[in-house]
Formats: structure tokens, C-alpha cells, sequence
């Protein structure tokens, strides 16, 4: 959204500050946000100076805490000393880095403008840098993707030593570059069998280099270093978001009907503009999510995490039994190898198997939520 020439970079910041107090005026929720993420786009091709004057925009009408954790998404291109000092003084202390792969071939593939040696290069300047927290995404499931050029992407990864990996599967959708070639059939999916072995060996390999793995692609070298931001939408924290296609979640209050409101902007840029310049909220849709729907969103989401299900929390939160509701299903699921009913201090847990994260979004879906009631 952002690949357009200066002019168009500065109306769009225009647009995303007169959005700020659109926004303010329709969130009701009075609790201070902790957390700030620019990302979802290509914020480093911004200036950070605009960067900031957003941030002093949303720390004016929206309550922000002064000590709230900015994260910022960049682009291994636009990675320089002088650019981490700029994000420094804006506030980051998390930078996630797209790397995506550290392959020439594999990132001609992927469309990415940099190039493997400026990865690298990239990922060590933001270390040296001293953000607290250096997270490096990286793609899987190429097709024709073999383990061995994989685990070399990994290995590279652990060399430099960031403090967070991110690996997520590729997943074609429609009406996008892949999508269409898939169509045309100028692309073959990667089968699942050799998706799950690629999978495995993502967990194993970063395991051995000491990364824990807390939610099924993304892992740490300390639990100091796990997103904070992420888990917002993990556990329904109220989010905002800005800018196009941006989400946002909002929970009753006790005084009102339980369940939630999500809402999403516009999704182009210029049907987003328009909106803002006629005073408009730019919300492009939304849904109502009752008890039932937070509660099944809650299994499906608390089942890729390796925490898992905390199930006195989840009762109390939602007002059902889910191994109760569940005990067949539960027990088959033990008996394969995909969850663990673990007695921890204080809490029992149900927790996927490296097993069960493989398979974590099936895995969710088939558990049975009944009607409920609880606000949440």
C-alpha cells in the first residue's frame, strides 16, 4: 500500500492522521493500550519522522500507555544504522525483520526486492542496533521445496542469532499473484505430507537451538522476547487498528450484552482515503461474536499456542465445560498423540502436542461448543 511515489506516501499519512481521532471518537473502552504495532504494510518506507508524528497523533486522542511496547515491521532493504537509530528514538523496542528467505531463488519466487546477502546484512544491523527484541519472519512450503534448502534457511536464521523467528507456511489465496498461477496451473501447491515434514523439522531444528516455540510459527530464545502484541488477538484483548483493511475487536462491558463487535476498514487505499475525507469512519464491515463464537474462536486460537488451555480460566470466562462437553472427542485425541491434559500449579491445562500443532487449526474445529451464556 505503500510502493507508490513520495506524493502519495504523504497523503496517505495525512489520511492515517486524520483517521486517529475517527477512531478515538467511535472506542469506547477506557483501559490504556500497552502495545503499538506498525506493521501489516511497509511502514519502513515511511520516514520515521511520520512514524512518529502517528504515534503523537494516537497518544493525543487515544489512551496510550507512556510505557506502551512499539513493535515496527520492516523491510531488510530499508534496514541501515541510521534508520535503527530513527525507530530507536521513536520508541521500538521490537523490530521484525521480513526476511522471509536467506535464498536468491526462493526470494525471486516470493516477489521480495532484496536479496539474501542484504538479509543478512539487515538482520545484524538491527542487533547491533540494541532493540531489545530482533524477530526475523521467515516463508515455508515453496513448491519443489526441498528439507535440505529449508533447514539451510533455518540455519542461516540461527547463525545470526535474532531474538525471535517467525515461520509461517505459504498459503496461496485467490486473486493474488500465486492464487492466479495456481489457477493456471503454473503452480502446485506443496502436498501436506511434505508440508508436515517441513514443519517438524521447523520445530526441532529451532528447539536444538534453544527457541521455544509458544504459538505454532513463531518462537523465542526467552519468553521475555514472545510478542506482546501478538497475543492480544490470541487471548480477545480489545485492539484498534488503522489504516486499510486494518481489524479492530471490541468487548462489552459488563453493563452491556455479552460477546464483541470485530470491524475492518476498507480495504483499498482509495475507497479508505475517500471515506476519511468525507469525515467517515472508514469501517468497511463487521461482525457481531456472541459467548458461543468468542468461545469457539478460543479454542481454536488457545490450541496453537504451547500453553494451551488454561480450563478453570476458560470455564470461568466463557461458562462451559469444554472437556465435559468434549470427553470422547478429548479422549481420542489423547490416545493419538495430538493433546496432553497436564496438571500444572494452580490450573489444569490442555495442551497440543507438537503433534497436535501440526494439525492445530483441525484440531480446534473439531471440538464441540455449545450454547452459551457468560459474558465474557
Amino acid at each position: 500500500m505503500l510502493k507508490a511515489g513520495a506524493a502519495a506516501r504523504r497523503r496517505f499519512v495525512q489520511h492515517l492522521l486524520a483517521e486517529v481521532p475517527l477512531a478515538a471518537g467511535a472506542w469506547s473502552d477506557p483501559r490504556p493500550f500497552d502495545t503499538v504495532y506498525f506493521g501489516g504494510g511497509t511502514p519502513s518506507q515511511l520516514p520515521a519522522e511520520d512514524l512518529a508524528g502517528v504515534l503523537e497523533a494516537c497518544r493525543a486522542h487515544l489512551p496510550i500507555a507512556a510505557e506502551a511496547w512499539v513493535s515496527v515491521e520492516v523491510n531488510p532493504e530499508d534496514v541501515t544504522a541510521e534508520a535503527c537509530a530513527a525507530w530507536r528514538r521513536l520508541g521500538a523496542r521490537t523490530l521484525s525483520l521480513g526476511v522471509q528467505s536467506f535464498s536468491d531463488e526462493a526470494l525471486r519466487f516470493l516477489g521480495r526486492r532484496h536479496h539474501a546477502r542484504q538479509a543478512r546484512a539487515a538482520v545484524q544491523t538491527a542487533l547491533d542496533a540494541g532493540f531489545h527484541t530482533v524477530s526475523v519472519d521467515l516463508i515455508f512450503g515453496l513448491p519443489g521445496q526441498a528439507s535440505e534448502a529449508w533447514q539451510r534457511d533455518l540455519d542461516a536464521a540461527v547463525a545470526l542469532g535474532p531474538h525471535h523467528v517467525s515461520c509461517y507456511q505459504l498459503t496461496i489465496h485467490e486473486r493474488t499473484r500465486f492464487g492466479v498461477a495456481a489457477k493456471r496451473g503454473q503452480l502446485v501447491e506443496m502436498p501436506e505430507s511434505e508440508q508436515a515434514v517441513l514443519f517438524e523439522l521447523t520445530h526441532r531444528r529451532l528447539a536444538d537451538a534453544g527457541y521455544a516455540a509458544y504459538e505454532v510459527s513463531n518462537f523465542a530464545r526467552t519468553s521475555d522476547h514472545e510478542s506482546r502484541h501478538n497475543r492480544k488477538y490470541w487471548d480477545h484483548t480489545p485492539y484498534l487498528g488503522l489504516g486499510p483493511s486494518a481489524h479492530s475487536l471490541a468487548i462489552a462491558d459488563a453493563a452491556g450484552s455479552p460477546g464483541a463487535r470485530r470491524w475492518w476498514n476498507e480495504l483499498r487505499t482509495p475507497r479508505w482515503e475517500a471515506r476519511i475525507a468525507a469525515g467517515e469512519p472508514p469501517v468497511g464491515g463487521e461482525e457481531a461474536l456472541g459467548p458461543r463464537e468468542l468461545a469457539t474462536e478460543a479454542v481454536l486460537l488457545g490450541l496453537r499456542t504451547a500453553a494451551g488451555i488454561d480450563l478453570a480460566a476458560f470455564a470461568a470466562r466463557y461458562g462451559f465445560d469444554l472437556l465435559a462437553a468434549n470427553a470422547a472427542l478429548l479422549d481420542r485425541l489423547v490416545a493419538d498423540g495430538r493433546l496432553t491434559v497436564e496438571s500444572r500449579p494452580g490450573a489444569a491445562r490442555l495442551v497440543p502436542t507438537l503433534a497436535g500443532l501440526a494439525v492445530a487449526d483441525g484440531l480446534g474445529a473439531a471440538f464441540e461448543v455449545p450454547a452459551v451464556a457468560s459474558p465474557v
